[in-house]
């Protein structure tokens, strides 16, 4: 697809090109825009391979930290985009096959490229959402396209074993198929685990809300975790976005949780600190969500928004899409208060690419 190569000299680093907005308005317009350019157009392998019982973790040995260092040459966040353009008739934007490999290609290109984040002879696990029995374009689950270029890129860096997994909401097998992710990243070399009632640890969290819970064991002995969540509208919060995207780590009833929400999600991201986080905004649920349905809801973006600040990722699409800040999302400050991230994603190092 001759169309969508690379243009380097439409990167812009740190400032985004708005005139007479502040560096806030400006990142807020670039991402609500939908383009750079404002108005431019095998589970029994490897639960084979586990030969010790599950047993309780110590609390002291609950927290799961992968994030990699910070390096100052590569930014905390990085926005890629393809510009919205409209069909023949001038219409509907137009997705095109290809286009969410070389978001991913490009995002990870800006900050750094899959090595810095994955090593070789890793055990990385995937996380996207896979919880609904819905189709790509309903935009209820990640984008399979985006998740199997995740994959590759993860072997590219060496890694020794790339797991996709995920705790659904509906029927699993059936969302692992519809979703399209079960196809792709198992043609992309991934191990898709579905999830087994038989394969939770008890682990105590040693959170505000979330004492001890059910813990897919992938998730426990992983080396690296990526988040792969899909910006969705949600019911309950107004956004479902990174950090709410850990609920998919969690077995027994989750829907409690829902009861103290926002404190629910700032104990999983303390306990879940991902290596990287691809917030998959090629098509975004605007409504109705997190379960969709209606292709009314949904709103074609070209949009990848990734990075090693999980707080300023949730924060910035927050506020670009749903005009949602910390007020509204107080997660997002209990999460910053934890030293998790900042909520203050205009005074990141923040990289944006347009593709054509």
């Amino acid at each position: 697809m001759a169309g969508n190569q690379h243009n380097p000299d439409q990167d812009v680093d740190s400032q985004p090109p708005a005139a007479g907005l502040t560096r806030r308005e400006a990142m807020l317009q670039l991402l609500r825009v939908g383009g750079i350019a404002a108005g431019a157009a095998g589970s029994g392998v490897w639960f084979a391979q586990q030969s010790r019982r599950p047993v309780p973790v110590r609390a002291e040995q609950a927290r799961r930290d992968h994030r990699v260092a910070a390096v100052p040459e590569w930014p905390a966040l990085t926005v890629v985009q393809f510009p919205v353009g409209q069909d023949a008739a001038g219409k509907d934007p137009i997705a095109q096959a290809g286009e969410p490999q070389l978001l991913v290609q490009q995002a990870l290109k800006n900050l750094g490229g899959m090595q810095r984040f994955v090593s070789r002879q890793e055990v990385v696990v995937i996380k996207p959402n896979i919880a609904w029995d819905r189709t790509p374009e309903q935009a209820a689950n990640t984008n399979p396209e985006l998740v199997a270029e995740v994959v590759r890129q993860c072997w590219h860096a060496g890694a020794k074993r790339v797991i996709v997994t995920d705790v659904s909401c509906n029927e699993a097998r059936r969302c692992f198929h519809r979703s399209g992710i079960e196809a792709a990243t198992r043609a992309a070399g991934a191990e898709v685990i579905l999830p087994d009632p038989e394969l939770f640890r008890e682990v105590e969290l040693g959170g505000v809300v979330l004492k001890s819970w059910p813990i897919f064991i992938p998730f426990l002995e992983a080396d690296k975790i990526i988040n792969l969540p899909i910006a969705k509208h949600h019911e309950l919060t107004g956004a479902t976005l990174g950090m709410k995207n850990w609920f998919g780590i969690l077995g027994g009833q989750r829907n409690r949780l829902h009861q103290q929400i926002h404190q629910s999600l700032a104990d999983l991201a303390s306990f879940m600190m991902p290596t990287l986080t691809i917030m998959d905004c090629y098509r975004i649920l605007l409504r109705n969500g997190p379960t969709g349905g209606n292709l009314e809801d949904v709103s074609l973006k070209k949009t990848v928004v990734a990075g090693t600040d999980p707080v300023a990722l949730d924060a910035y699409v927050a506020k670009a899409y749903w005009n949602l800040d910390s007020e509204h999302l107080p997660y997002l400050q209990m999460a910053a208060n934890r030293g998790l991230g900042t909520v203050d994603f205009d005074k990141l190092n923040v990289k944006f690419s347009q593709l054509s």
